[in-house]
C-alpha cells in the first residue's frame, strides 16, 4: 500500500483549542501571511503540486464544506456549497457574517484553514491558499469557468489559521460564487476534474461558498440576481432548476420571485415540455415560481460543456423581521456517473425594510 493510501486510512483527530490559543494562531499567521501575498496573474502554476510523486508527510490541513465536515476524504455532506470558512467583508476587520462585495473597491476575503485533518498529525504545513470567483450557481466547470482572485504562501500550524486576503477592485455585478483550495506538496488532492462539486466532495482541501444577501423595501424596486447553469460533459444534458425555502417563507413579506430565462434557455424550456411545478410564465422568456418551497423547472437542456446565464428577480410588500432563506439548486448529471445529482447552487439570505426615501 502506498504512503498515501496508508495515510488517508487514519482514523480521525479532533483539535480543541482555548479561546487564548486561537487568538495567537491567528494574530501570528493572518501577519505572516500579507507579506508573501501575490496576485492572481503572477501565480505559478497551482495544480502541478496535487501531482508530483515522492514520499508524504503526515500532514493533511483541511477546510469544512459544512458545520459537520471533520475532513473525510470523501464526504456525503450537504449542502456542500455553502461553506462557512469563506468570508467577505468590507474591511480587513473580519465581520461576523459575509457580506456581498462592494464593487470597485477593495474587500477581503477571510479563509480558515484547519490543521491537522483526519489524516494527518498536526505539524505546521507550508502551502498556498488560491481564492477563484465565478459567476453564482451551478455546473462551473474546473477550472475553465473560474477566475482567480488571489493567492498567498501561508504556514499553518496546529490548529485554525485564519488568513486574510485582500480582494482589489472587484468586478460588477459584485455577486460571485468562490472557492478556496489549499495546495501543498505533502498534503495534495485527491484528483481533481471538471466537477467542482466532485471535486469538493473528495478533497478536503477544496471548500466552496455560494451564498447571496437580498436586502429589499417594501414596495421597493426589484432586486436582480444572475444565476448560471452548466454542462460539464461530452454530451448533452437535462437538469432541473430547484426552489426550496430553508428559513420563513418568501411569502411572509409579500414576495415575488421571477426567473428570467432570457432567449436561449426559455426555448430550451419550451422545448423540454414547459415541464415543472409551482410555476407560471408571465412574460416574454419570464416564469413567476409561485411556490418557492417546492417549485422545480425540469427537462432544460445544455449542450457538452455548456453554461448559460439568467437572472432572478426578488421583491417583497411587507416589512418583516423574519428570516427568509430560499436555495436555487441545479440538478443533473456529473462526471461521477450521478444522473441526478447536486451541481451548485445559491442560497439567498432575504431581509424586507422599509422603503428607502
Amino acid at each position: 500500500m502506498s504512503t498515501r493510501l496508508t495515510r488517508r486510512a487514519r482514523r480521525s483527530v479532533f483539535v480543541m483549542l482555548t479561546g487564548a490559543a486561537l487568538a495567537t494562531l491567528l494574530s501570528v499567521t493572518s501577519a505572516g501571511a500579507v507579506p508573501a501575498l501575490r496576485p492572481a496573474a503572477d501565480r505559478p502554476g497551482t495544480l502541478a503540486a496535487a501531482d508530483r510523486p515522492g514520499t508524504l508527510a503526515t500532514a493533511d490541513v483541511y477546510l469544512k464544506d459544512t458545520p459537520a465536515d471533520v475532513g473525510l476524504q470523501p464526504h456525503a455532506l450537504n449542502p456542500l456549497w455553502e461553506s462557512a470558512d469563506i468570508k467577505v467583508c468590507h474591511t480587513a476587520v473580519e465581520c461576523a457574517t459575509s457580506q456581498n462585495p462592494i464593487v470597485g473597491v477593495t474587500n477581503y476575503i477571510f479563509v480558515k484553514l484547519r490543521n491537522p485533518g483526519p489524516y494527518g498529525s498536526g505539524q505546521t504545513e507550508e502551502g498556498t491558499i488560491h481564492v477563484y470567483r465565478t459567476t453564482p450557481g451551478g455546473g462551473g466547470a474546473w477550472p475553465g469557468d473560474w477566475t482567480e482572485i488571489v493567492w498567498t504562501a501561508v504556514s499553518v500550524p496546529a490548529g485554525v489559521t485564519t488568513v486574510v486576503l485582500p480582494w482589489d477592485d472587484v468586478p460588477g455585478p459584485g455577486h460571485f460564487c468562490l472557492v478556496a483550495r489549499w495546495v501543498s506538496d505533502n498534503d495534495p488532492m485527491v484528483a481533481e476534474g471538471p466537477d467542482i462539486g466532485v471535486n469538493t466532495r473528495n478533497n478536503n482541501n477544496v471548500t466552496w461558498r455560494n451564498v447571496n444577501s437580498v436586502a429589499l423595501g417594501a414596495g421597493g424596486t426589484a432586486q436582480v440576481r444572475p444565476f448560471a447553469i452548466g454542462n460539464t460533459l461530452p454530451r448533452a444534458t437535462r437538469n432541473s432548476l430547484v426552489f426550496s425555502e430553508v428559513g420563513a417563507p418568501l411569502r411572509v413579506a409579500g414576495g415575488r420571485l421571477v426567473a428570467d430565462l432570457g432567449p436561449t434557455l426559455f426555448e430550451r424550456w419550451v422545448k423540454g415540455g414547459r415541464a415543472g411545478k409551482g410555476i407560471r410564465e408571465v412574460g416574454r422568456n419570464q416564469v413567476e415560481i409561485v411556490e418557492p418551497g417546492q417549485a422545480s423547472l425540469d427537462n432544460l437542456t445544455l449542450e457538452p460543456k455548456e453554461r448559460i446565464a439568467f437572472s432572478l428577480s426578488f421583491s417583497a410588500t411587507t416589512v418583516t423581521k423574519e428570516k427568509i432563506a430560499l436555495r436555487v439548486t441545479q440538478i443533473g448529471p456529473d462526471t461521477s456517473g450521478a444522473e441526478r445529482a447536486d451541481l451548485g447552487g445559491v442560497r439567498y439570505d432575504i431581509t424586507v425594510g422599509q422603503r428607502a426615501g
